[in-house]
Parts: C-alpha cells; structure tokens; sequence
C-alpha cells in the first residue's frame, strides 16, 4: 500500500508543503479509491474523508523503494497494482428537463390494451395541456391520450395499429417553442445533400465485353397467344378496384360477441304490432309544456323503456340470466339501448330504469347518446345491463330479428312507423303502425313468456294510461 506522500516546491529559495502539510500518510485501511491524472500535473486522490489536490506532483516514495527519483506515469503503475482505482468522472445528465412524455392512459378495469388508430396532431405542430394528440380504439371505446404540457409535439415513438398498454409512451412533448421534430431535420438535411454518383466500375472487371453482333443474333420466339375465356367463365375485376382495410378494435369486437351470442343461445323470435296513435297524440299534446319544463324533448324511446320495465316486471323470467347450472333472477332492471354510431354499435346503460319517469329516461338516453357519439362515452356506462332495446326504425327499418346481447336473455327490436290499413270498430281505417320484435335465449324462456312479454308492451304503448293505473 502507499505509505507516504511528500512533495517539495521551491518558493523563494524555501520549502513549502502541500496543503499546508509537510507529510500527509495514507494508512492501509483507507485505501485510494479513485486516481485520475491531468499529464502528470494533477494528482486526485480520493478518500472517504475528502479530495486532496496535488499539483505539479512529481516525486514518490513507495514503500521498500529508496528515495529515488520516479516518473509520474511509473508511480501511478505502481499504486495500480497495489490498489483498486478508477478513472474519476463527473455525473452527466443529457436531459435539461425540456422534453416530457405523453403515455397511454388507464382504459378501465376490464381493458388491458388498445390499437394506436391515429394521429391527430403532426410534430412540430404546437400543443396545449391536455389536448389530445391521438386516439386508441379498445373493445368498446375510444380513448384520447392528450399532451401533459404546453409545447410543441416533438416525434411519435409508436406507429398507427401498434398495440400500446397503459402507461407507454407514445409522444415526445417539448416545452420550449424551438421544438422541431427530428424527423423534419432529418429530411431537410437528406434534401440539402446532393444524390451521391453512380457507383464507379471496379478495376478488377474488364473495361470493354465483347458485344454480340446483331447479324448473329437470334430471333425471338412469338409469345404464346393468351388463353382463350370460356362463355361459363366469370370475368372478375382487377384488384387495383379493392380496398383492404383493418378491422377496428371495436368492430371485431362486436363480430365476436354476436358470433358468440348464435353459438351459445337458443335464439327464437316472435313479433307482434302496435298502433301507436294514443303514444303519438300523448306526445303531440304536450309536447311543448314537457320541453318548457324538463328542457328535453319528449320521443318515443322513453315510452318503449317504461313498456318494457312493466312487461319485465310481469315477466321476470325475462329479467334473468342462466349461469351454468343455475338461474340468476335479477330484482333490478338496467335497460341498455343500442346506439349506432359511425365506429360501430355501443350499448349504454339505463340504470334503475324502473325508478325514472318519463323525464329522466329522455335526459339519460340523450346524455349517454351524445356521449356515444362523440366517442366519450366510457366502460362503466356500457357495463352491465340486463334487458336491451334496440330501435331500428330511425333508420328506416320495417322488419328484423334482433340478436340477443351476452350475457342477457333478450332484446326488443323497434322498427319504423307506417301507416297502414287497420280496421276499427268494424271500419278499415288507416292507423300508424309498428312491428315489435323480441328474440329470447329459448333455454331459458318458454314461449309462453315470450309472447306475453311481447303483448305487455303492445297494451302498454297503445294505452299509456295503463301505467298510471298499474293495470
């Protein structure tokens, strides 16, 4: 190990000692753990104790070597091998704080990823906190991953389509107004370099072939005739005609639980129709007053939910569920509505519609279809339900056989309004009617049900003062 360390500077014909000491003994416990030098004029011996600048360092005494003169880089050899040193650095941090990261966030429980679908914003473009700069497509919604800061967008470190988990990171936010993407300077600079020349012929390869003389060349053989279409043949058309595109994360989703829904339960459906003259002049009479007062309009949705939450009420067969080998009878009605939306087809939840009048149905539904339109909507409001209507006839719909929404029962399907020759009292006179339909799980619900079920709603549409009297 060292055993001492002297040095001697001529000043004005004196000694002086380092540091004010003329001897500083290094003892073996405390051994040197870092020597750097600076060209042999700058010793840093570092101790638990502190740093001990030596300057102009040119003389050692090493333990068992007489007092001899020694280089500076032959005595540094020497404590080498006798002690563990390194080469002394300073900490060094690349990062001034500038840039932040922008990350996938929580998608709700029941979801663990998402499809990166686009890109809303470009880098360079500047952006404000919590602006969204991207959107994920999950099973059911779709969810903004917005900027955590002020700035300008720097780069993407993940493509369109990647599959991203909550928590990675996708964007680069610089805070400061000179943030310019990479990608940018990198095609900037790939554009101010003039294209490299064609690639010289090496030396080695002969500098002249020997050409073949167009007199002793051979003819080419005719191309084959195209073969000849029969008249059964069909003529099918380019591909440059086809587009192929990715199903979103929410159709294929859809695709697998109506799949499902044909794979597992016994679908059946019966229908029925109901003149809808009483709920149509119900509407037309106060209408006004019901917008004057609850601030909604008054549709017919709300009158099918309060339809459907008697006939559930009377029918709790409905209401349920199979579970194995058993049946789970709900004693609460959440109606789900079906929405469709430019995406795909969400369903949100009515909760306790058999609590709500009138009113509040119209100002939950519109509330949770704005929401679903606007891609807003979220997991807990489309979770659940044990009963759905599914309303066709905003589209134009006559007639169709709805399919059951796992893990419920059934479905009511409406459908549009037609007038329609009825006859009345022994008179054909034209009323405007609607088909109903209700597909059921037949494991689970008989016919009987059903079609009482089905004629509950009818009684109730047709006769909305049914509800007032309980009967």
């Amino acid at each position: 190990m060292l055993g001492a360390l002297r040095r001697k500077v001529a000043i004005g014909g004196s000694s002086a000692s380092v540091l004010g000491k003329s001897l500083r003994v290094i003892r073996p416990s405390v051994s040197a753990s870092r020597v750097s030098s600076n060209a042999g004029e700058e010793i840093l011996l570092l101790q638990p104790r502190g740093i001990i600048h030596v300057r102009n360092f040119s003389h050692l005494v090493l333990p068992g070597c007489s007092a001899g003169l020694t280089k500076t880089r032959d005595a540094i050899s020497s404590i080498q091998s006798e002690t563990i040193m390194q080469k002394s650095c300073r900490a060094f941090s690349s990062g001034d704080g500038d840039l932040v990261d922008a990350v996938v966030p929580f998608m709700g429980e029941s979801i663990t990823d998402g499809t990166l679908a686009t890109f809303l914003k470009k880098p360079g473009d500047r952006v404000a906190a919590d602006e969204p700069i991207a959107q994920i497509e999950t099973d059911k919604v779709t969810i903004d991953v917005v900027s955590p800061q002020d700035g300008v967008l720097q780069e993407y470190v993940a493509k369109e389509g990647d599959t991203v988990e909550p928590g990675v990171k996708i964007a680069v936010i610089s805070k400061s107004a000179e943030g310019v993407a990479p990608a940018e300077k990198k095609s900037e600079k790939a554009a101010s370099k003039p294209a490299p020349p064609a690639e010289a012929v090496k030396e080695d390869e002969p500098k002249a072939k020997v050409e073949a003389s167009p007199a002793v060349e051979k003819p080419k053989a005719p191309a084959p005739p195209p073969p000849k279409r029969t008249a059964t043949e069909p003529v099918l058309p380019p591909k440059e005609r086809e587009r192929r595109v990715p199903m979103t994360r929410l159709r294929k989703r859809v695709a697998t639980r109506l799949k499902d829904s044909q794979n597992t339960f016994a679908l059946l459906t019966t229908f029925n129709e109901v003149d809808m003259t009483n709920l149509m002049k119900l509407r037309s009479d106060y209408k006004d007053a019901f917008v004057d007062k609850h601030g909604v309009k008054f549709g017919f949705m709300s009158g099918f939910v309060k339809a459907a939450v008697s006939a559930l009420q009377h029918q709790p067969i409905v209401n349920a569920v199979i579970d194995g080998d058993d049946i789970i009878y709900r004693d609460y009605i959440d109606i789900s509505i079906a929405v469709g939306t430019p995406k795909g087809l969400v369903v949100p939840v009515v909760r306790d519609a058999d609590k709500m009048n009138f009113a509040e149905i119209e100002k939950t539904i519109n509330g949770l279809a704005k929401k679903a339109t606007d891609g807003t909507i979220s997991i807990d409001e489309m979770a659940g339900g044990s009963f759905t209507i599914s309303n066709g006839g905003v589209y134009g719909s006559l007639l169709s056989t709805p399919i059951i929404n796992p893990p419920q029962s059934a479905i009511l399907g409406m459908h549009s309004i037609v007038s329609r020759p009825m006859v009345v009292g022994g008179n054909v006179v034209p009323r405007p009617m609607m088909y109903i339909a209700l597909t059921y799980d037949h494991r689970l619900i008989d016919g009987r049900e059903a079609v009482f079920f089905l004629r509950r709603i009818k009684d109730v549409v047709e006769d909305p003062r049914r509800l007032l009297l309980d009967v």
